[in-house]
């Protein structure tokens, strides 16, 4: 049976660590072209307060060959990658063994991805290969498909869940508001751009989902 498995993903050749570690970027792997490994070519969806920093940070990182900014709003853009030959990515081989990544969200270290895969033993085959390469791989969540698709009807991701939950239970969503982005920031361990976007985009997800009328 299909599974969902959510993993953390962190090594110092990871696909644009070391721009994730120097900046308070929150980046996500715009998911429909994460999983060919024939192009080279990848895109992601940045938002931070200052640009200029992300791109001076993206001209330093060793994983990026060249950049391109292909979209932009205020706070967010889509910036098309090449990746050194170095560079250690996760979607080719998740792909190879027959799955699929669905999502994909920096962390203080990392990444954060959500994968469909085929199996338990295709999870461990993608264990063994993360291994080899020495990336810390830290199992957060695993379903069976059926298990997911009834927990997960309204499609937030765990950060998403996480940002809303933690807001909401600390006074975020009341009047006058009980907490700030700042002191939620210090409690998740990201930026307060980084939690300004996952409240926004799991909030927009939450009203997609159930207050929409899909006909």
């Amino acid at each position: 049976m299909s599974l969902i498995a959510v993993v953390e993903l962190a090594h110092p050749d990871l696909a644009l660590t070391p721009t994730i570690e120097s900046t308070d970027a929150d980046v996500q792997v715009v998911s429909h072209t994460a999983t060919d490994p024939e192009t080279g070519m990848f895109f992601f969806l940045v938002e931070t307060d200052s640009f200029p920093a992300f791109e001076a940070a993206l001209e330093r990182d060793h994983t990026v060959a060249e950049s391109l900014l292909v979209a932009e709003a205020s706070t967010t853009r889509i910036y098309r990658l090449r990746h050194t030959e170095g560079t250690k990515l996760i979607s080719p081989t998740t792909t190879e063994i027959g799955g699929l990544m669905l999502e994909a969200e920096s962390t203080t270290r990392g990444w954060s991805v959500r994968m469909q895969l085929p199996d338990r033993e295709t999870l461990g085959t993608l264990w063994e290969h993360c291994d080899r390469e020495d990336i810390e791989f830290e199992l957060g969540h695993i379903y069976s498909l059926d298990q997911f698709s009834v927990d997960d009807r309204i499609g937030l991701t765990d950060a998403q869940r996480d940002a809303l939950v933690t807001a909401y239970e600390a006074g975020y969503f009341e009047e006058p508001r009980g907490t700030s982005l700042q002191a939620l920031a210090e409690d998740l361990g990201i930026s307060p751009t980084a939690v300004g976007g996952r409240i926004r985009r799991g909030t927009s997800r939450l009203i997609e989902r159930t207050l929409i009328d899909e006909s």
